[in-house]
């Protein structure tokens, strides 16, 4: 093990107290040297980040400070007032308090430390938080959401009027979301309560450590950073590819093919934790895990959508060693440690190299013993997925997501909470706002927008009384408007909006806005119709439905006739491929040599590419046309994620259908693009008709993505959640709760009046950077426009190449959400994929 830290002069030798040193010796253990070193950073005053590999001992080295404080404070005198918190220690997940308060238990105990601790979380009875706020305990274990809360209480000052240390674990996946600017807005507000706070940072994973380090400090001077401590060693995991004698599917996400040998490694292992990326895929694998279950093995399901009660069963069991498998989504992706688990399975590809590191790391959750992993490809271009972020995980290579600036409906929301805590000053609160990191680069004018928001909803909307929730005296202080608002923000504190369904119901053609309609069809997800415009087809319940407009809560369709569908609906995974593994995957294919870690049947697969068509350099883009029936196809393989690939096929069809080649619709996945048309895209760039130049040239990031962003409902939905966040719209009120359909009424009347008056208001900014950033990912896009500029390589091809089989399979897929019904697909898909091979292979 190797332990470096950034030297610092006058920093002393830690002092550990006596009943510490003793606990260590009677185990026969030693405090390592991080965890001292980190001691003694706390106890010269500074907050500190502490990088270290899953087993390394975290959790006691980030409480350490906090134990040895609590140890050595003097007991309270007779008649003495009662003291507030001294530690918060915030996690991302609750489950993840619960644990620790758990591990945490045993060393208080058994050092009869001075110490109480509870926690504090959304599944916390009412009665107990009540009491936790006027008899708080020396360690609150809690979460993003329940500091929010606390910091917007009138008596938030004496909460925390003796709190010494904030300790945030897995900051790395905290900081990343709007819960993490809602967070750093929390920090920056204990930071003026309490001055001379410490912040202590724990993190196995991390990219960019100085973006953390900056997280941790206020950034009130330039460059301000907390102390670092970083581990390195431990024992390299042993991680391993699923080898069957299977055909690999050609596509699809449901590894159902590696049933029987994934029950095999269940049944060879005491306890096996796999991972997933999808609640859906997960309820898909628990059930063919049980058809499988011939042993009767004792398997759980976790993921979030489960009642607490169930959750907090599996996880009792788990502690109990009680369980031999568990089937989980990222509910379990963190530190936690229960019972035995000795093998991770991961079904599908892990889509980052970080995320792959994270989740192995629950396997063998000690430092000085590898973790076991086996990687089960759910197709083939996952085969080349798993085997890059096999390789990037034995490099140590880490691709967390950058830190990006703070939203803006997250800041309004600070505002008003900090008003349901006591009057404020903008001078002294704008002050507090750019102290933290993600609000390091606010300028004056917006935040001064963003109260005037809050006072009054905008220009637009100042005329009505239900929106002006803060007001200024004459003192000059800002407060509620009155007492209801305090209450109504308490309902709805908050960053995660959960993804509604709407109902498919049939309407005539054109009349969408006027006819109520015919049958319900079915629901499906929402971010899948909100990219969609008026006349749009796509495929749904096996019929092709024409997209007529989304009304209140519902999608308006009618019969497609026999067009073909423009949008199929493709089932992705939850997160999009990571930039670093989209290059890896990149480099494989151009490099053979690196085939030979493949399994045959991938590595034949791109032999036929090479012998067919052509495979792409790592920098370059391949484009494919060729005629398959009646229609003309265009394939794409840019390797950069479903999110980015999606809206490139929008706006490529869009430029295609300008140019003549009355392009019929697209599909992506993560790894390539096909769109298909009536007219022959090949003659026409051999004419020069059309110009791969300008059809992929940058300028499409310009007119015609505000056009098609306009046209879209994607726009109106973004604004939705940003309404709520920002508590423009509020979804709790006293006693009752809006249904879906009643939030998005209201938050639809309210878009269409700015859009119409007030264009340029400040939540319209907001939500047009929520688009951008999240559900188009226009900044990947950007770089990979750039990145090809003069490297397009085109290949005019007589039939289907071997690797645009997965893309094609993608065409007339359907899927309905809440359906498990991806088996039945991905057979179908099996037999068609090599049929389509067959069809490559022809001379």
């Amino acid at each position: 093990m190797e332990h470096r830290t950034h030297p610092i002069d006058g920093i002393a030798a830690p002092f550990l107290p006596a009943p510490f040193s003793e606990w260590f010796a009677t185990r026969g253990w030693q405090p390592r040297a991080h965890q001292l070193e980190l001691l003694a950073r706390t106890q010269a005053r500074r907050s500190a980040l502490l990088i270290a590999p899953t087993g390394a001992g975290k959790t006691l080295a980030g409480f350490l400070p906090t134990l040895t404080d609590l140890a050595d404070r003097p007991k309270p005198r007779p008649g003495e007032a009662r003291r507030g918190v001294h530690t918060l220690y915030i996690s991302p997940l609750k489950a993840l308090a619960v644990d620790i308060q758990r591990n945490l238990n045993m060393p208080v105990a058994e050092m009869e430390l001075p110490a109480t601790m509870e926690t504090r979380t959304g599944d916390t009875p009412t009665h107990k938080r009540q009491r936790q706020k006027h008899a708080p305990p020396d360690i609150l274990l809690t979460t993003p959401e329940q500091l929010a809360l606390l910091i917007a209480s009138p008596d938030a000052e004496h909460f925390f009027s003796d709190l010494r240390f904030v300790v945030f674990d897995e900051l790395h996946s905290l900081v990343i979301s709007k819960r993490g600017h809602l967070l750093s807005l929390g920090l920056a507000r204990l930071r003026r309560l309490r001055p001379e706070l410490q912040t202590i940072g724990l993190s196995a994973t991390v990219a960019e450590p100085e973006a953390l380090r900056r997280w941790l400090v206020p950034q009130d001077r330039p460059g301000a950073m907390a102390d670092i401590v970083t581990v390195s060693g431990g024992a390299k995991p042993h991680i391993t590819i699923l080898e069957t004698e299977e055909r690999v599917p050609w596509a699809g996400h449901s590894a159902l093919y590696a049933i029987p040998k994934v029950y095999e490694a269940i049944k060879a292992h005491r306890t096996t934790l796999l991972f997933v990326n999808t609640r859906s895929q997960a309820e898909l694998l628990f059930r063919e895990l049980w058809r499988a279950n011939e042993d009767s093995l004792p398997i759980a399901l976790h993921h979030g959508s489960l009642d607490v009660g169930q959750r907090r069963k599996v996880e009792k069991a788990m502690e109990t060693n009680s369980l031999r498998a568990i089937v989980a989504t990222s509910t379990l992706d963190l530190g936690i440690d229960w019972g035995d688990v000795d093998l991770v399975v991961h079904v599908g590809a892990p889509k980052g190299a970080s995320r792959l590191a994270q989740r192995i790391g629950r396997s063998n959750h000690r430092m000085d013993e590898p973790s076991r992993a086996i990687l089960v490809p759910a197709n083939r271009f996952e085969v080349m997925e798993c085997r890059a972020a096999l390789e990037a995980n034995y490099l140590g290579a880490q691709d967390t997501p950058p830190l990006v600036e703070g939203a803006l409906d997250v800041l309004a929301q600070h505002v008003l909470g900090s008003a349901c805590a006591a009057p404020f000053d903008a001078d002294v609160l704008y002050g507090e706002v750019a102290g933290a990191a993600p609000y390091a680069a606010l300028d004056r004018e917006t935040f001064d927008r963003i109260v005037e928001f809050v006072a009054t909803g905008g220009y637009a909307l100042k005329s009505y009384e239900r929106y002006a929730r803060i007001r200024k005296t004459k003192d000059g202080l800002w407060r509620i408007a009155n007492p209801r608002i305090a209450q109504q923000y308490r309902l709805n504190v908050g960053t995660i909006v959960e993804s509604p369904m709407l109902n498919i119901r049939m309407v005539r053609r054109g009349r969408g806005s006027a006819s109520r309609g015919g049958p319900v069809l079915g629901k499906v997800e929402e971010y899948f119709l909100e990219t969609l415009t008026q006349g749009d087809t796509f495929l749904f319940s096996g019929r092709v439905l024409r997209f007529e407009g989304i009304r209140e809560n519902e999608c308006l369709v009618s019969a497609g006739g026999g067009e073909d569908a423009k949008v199929p609906y493709y089932a992705g995974g939850k997160f999009p491929l990571s930039t670093y593994l989209a290059a890896e995957v990149r480099a494989m294919l151009a490099d053979p040599k690196r085939w030979k870690t493949l399994p045959p049947q991938v590595a034949e697969w791109l032999s036929i590419q090479r012998d067919k068509s052509v495979l792409p350099q790592r920098e370059d883009l391949l484009i494919e046309t060729f005629p398959r029936g009646n229609r003309f196809y265009m394939v794409l393989y840019p390797f950069e994620g479903r999110l980015a690939h999606q809206t490139l096929g929008m706006l490529l069809t869009r430029r295609l259908e300008r140019d003549g080649a009355h392009p019929l619709g697209f599909v992506a996945n993560d790894y390539a693009i096909a769109v298909w048309g009536l007219n022959d895209m090949s003659a026409m760039l051999k004419s020069g008709k059309l110009s791969l130049p300008a059809l992929m040239d940058e300028d499409m990031l310009g007119d015609d993505l505000e056009a098609w962003i306009a046209d879209s409902w994607l726009l109106k939905r973004t604004f939705r959640n940003c309404a709520l966040i920002s508590g423009l719209v509020e979804k709790r009120h006293p006693g009752q709760e809006k249904t879906g359909r009643q939030v998005t009424v209201s938050a639809d009347l309210i878009y269409d009046v700015l859009r119409a008056h007030e264009p340029d208001h400040i939540l319209m900014q907001a939500t047009w950077a929520d688009a951008a950033q999240g559900l188009l990912d226009v900044r990947r896009l950007g770089e990979m426009l750039s990145r090809i500029r003069g490297r397009i390589v085109h290949k005019s091809l007589s039939r289907i190449s071997p690797l645009a089989v997965p893309i094609m399979l993608e065409i007339g897929k359907e899927a309905v959400a809440g359906d498990a019904n991806e088996a039945l697909l991905g057979e179908a898909s099996r037999l068609s994929g090599e049929e389509l091979m067959q069809e490559a292979l022809e001379a």
